[in-house]
């Protein structure tokens, strides 16, 4: 079944239309960096003109939200306007483009992608996929089953929130070396141990395509393997979750 996939993200939003039998992109993605102020309105607009429009779609959507999400609803909005808290993605998809929509939390979405593509992820165990960009999206998988909406991103460390610490934008931010980050985000899985203790955490997000510039300055107990998908998770697997 073909579904578009799509992925809102702090600095971009992202769309592809995706195979979900195979996993895989069967067309080219497409992206429109996230408007300011990221409302509702400004992001759905900009959703008709640069994914429905210019895919002709009239399919199923599948749709990636960075905050907590139940029952296609917005509980939080950490990193995006505080107007999406309380929208219905699922409601707000059939009013605009009368198309039938399932929403997620983004970080879920990509863990459902790699638990059910990448062979590398172990099927018993604590699974846990950490995505790292504008902020940190976490989820988690228990003998290869979600628990939802698990947003250790926003754990406390140094008085404030954990990616204000050791996301991808805190790096570029502080314009901190890959060793001089990786020596943070060390801290950060350290934290992470003392609660989960996962046995394997695969690492996602827009800065996994450079997973090889720093993995080895990554410090663990766990297992670390880099998302198969990368960047493509979140898009594969909010359109696996509306299938």
């Amino acid at each position: 079944m073909e579904i578009l996939g799509i992925d809102i993200g702090g600095s971009g939003v992202k769309a592809a239309v995706v195979d979900t039998k195979k996993g895989k992109l069967v067309s080219q993605k497409v992206r429109f960096p996230t408007p300011d102020p990221s409302s509702p309105k400004k992001i759905f607009s900009g959703i008709q003109s640069n994914f429905i429009e210019e895919f002709k779609w009239s399919g199923k959507v599948g749709c990636g939200f960075p905050g907590v999400v139940k029952k296609n609803k917005v509980f939080s909005a950490a990193n995006m306007s505080k107007k999406w808290v309380g929208v219905n993605i699922k409601k707000k998809f059939f009013q605009n483009f009368n198309l039938e929509c399932k929403a997620v939390n983004d970080a879920d979405a990509a863990g459902i992608a790699e638990i059910y593509l990448n062979k590398n992820v172990p099927k018993k165990g604590t699974v846990m996929v950490i995505t790292v960009g504008t902020g940190l999206g976490t989820s988690i998988f228990v003998d290869g089953k979600l628990v939802p909406n698990i947003e250790f991103g926003h754990l406390k460390m140094y008085g404030d929130c954990a990616e204000k610490y050791a996301s991808n934008l805190a790096r570029k931010k502080l314009e901190l070396s890959w060793k001089e980050w990786s020596a943070r985000f060390t801290e950060y899985l350290e934290y992470i141990e003392l609660l989960v203790s996962p046995n394997t955490i695969i690492f996602g997000g827009g800065i996994s395509k450079y997973f090889d510039e720093f993995k080895n300055d990554l410090k663990s107990n766990c297992e670390i393997i880099p998302a198969q998908n990368r960047n493509n998770s979140g898009i594969i697997g909010a359109a696996i979750s509306a299938v």
